[in-house]
C-alpha cells in the first residue's frame, strides 16, 4: 500500500507540474503558430541585392541611385547590398520588400535560401529586375518565385511591347504598343501562375525566342508573399526613362503591400 501511494503522489506532482508550465509558457506549446514578419513599419524598407556572380550590368549602378531617388519621392527606405550572407531572419524581417537589381550566377548558399523562403512564407515582397531571372538557375522554387528563368537574348534594339493587363497600376499610362529599346530577354522556362502585364511583338524585332506568348513583366502572390518582374531595364538610359520608372515604382509598391 505504502508504494501505491508512493507512485500516486508522484503521479499527482508530475500533473500540476505540466499544467503549471504550460499555463506559464503557453507560446511554446508544440505546434503555435509562427509570428509574422517582416515587422510593420510606418515608413517602408526596400533591399536591393544585386550581387553577381556571372555578368554584372553596368546599369546596377544608375538603377541603385534611381531606386533610392524614386524612394525619396514616395515614402520608402533603401537599403543596398552585394552581400548574400545577409539574407538572415533578423536582417530581412526589417524589410518591406526584396528588389534583386540584375544579380546573376549561384548567388546563394543553403542558410541564404532558407531565409528567403521564409521571408516570402511570412509575407514578404520581392520585385525582380531584368537578369534577376538569369541566376539560381539550380533552384526551381527561386525561378516559381521570380516567374521564369533566362535562356538567352539577341542585341539590344528597339521593339513594341503589348500592354496585356491594362488595368493594372505597373502599366497605367503606358502607350500600347510600347515601342522601346533594350536587351530583350528570351525565356526558357515560365511559371504557370505567374499574371502577365507586358509581352513582346516578336514581328517587331530580331531575335525573338517565345513566340506569340512572350511575356516581359509579371506579378503573381507566391506562397505567403508577393512577387513582380520586369525584363526591363538592361540599359542607362531605361534608368532615366518616366515610363519604365513609373512601372518599376508600381512593382515596388505591389511588392511592399500597397494597394
Amino acid at each position: 500500500m505504502r508504494r501505491s501511494a508512493f507512485w500516486l503522489t508522484t503521479f499527482l506532482c508530475l500533473t500540476i507540474s505540466l499544467t503549471l508550465t504550460s499555463a506559464v509558457n503557453p507560446g511554446h506549446s508544440r505546434g503555435s503558430a509562427p509570428q509574422p514578419w517582416p515587422e510593420v513599419f510606418a515608413k517602408p524598407k526596400v533591399l536591393i541585392f544585386s550581387k553577381t556572380n556571372g555578368y554584372h550590368h553596368a546599369s546596377i549602378a544608375v538603377g541603385i541611385e534611381a531606386i533610392k531617388k524614386l524612394g525619396l519621392e514616395h515614402g520608402f527606405e533603401v537599403d543596398t547590398t552585394t552581400d548574400s550572407t545577409r539574407f538572415r531572419k533578423k536582417i530581412l524581417k526589417k524589410y518591406a520588400a526584396l528588389i534583386f537589381l540584375s544579380p546573376t550566377g549561384k548567388v546563394f548558399g543553403p542558410e541564404e535560401e532558407t531565409a528567403l523562403q521564409e521571408y516570402i512564407h511570412h509575407g514578404g515582397g520581392f520585385v525582380g529586375v531584368h537578369s534577376a531571372t538569369d541566376c539560381e538557375y539550380n533552384w526551381q522554387w527561386y525561378g516559381d518565385l521570380v516567374g521564369g528563368f533566362f535562356k538567352s537574348h539577341p542585341k539590344q534594339q528597339q521593339a513594341k511591347i503589348q500592354v496585356i493587363d491594362k488595368d493594372n497600376p505597373a502599366t497605367k499610362g503606358l502607350p500600347d504598343p510600347w515601342e522601346r529599346f533594350d536587351e530583350w530577354y528570351n525565356y526558357k522556362y515560365l511559371a504557370p501562375g505567374i499574371k502577365v502585364l507586358l509581352k513582346l511583338d516578336e514581328t517587331s524585332y530580331t531575335g525573338g525566342a517565345n513566340g506569340d506568348n512572350h511575356p516581359i513583366a509579371w506579378y503573381h502572390d507566391f506562397e505567403g508573399g508577393r512577387a513582380f518582374y520586369t525584363g526591363l531595364g538592361h540599359t542607362d538610359a531605361s534608368w532615366s526613362e518616366p515610363l519604365f520608372l513609373q512601372h518599376l515604382l508600381a512593382g515596388i509598391d505591389y511588392a511592399i503591400g500597397k494597394k
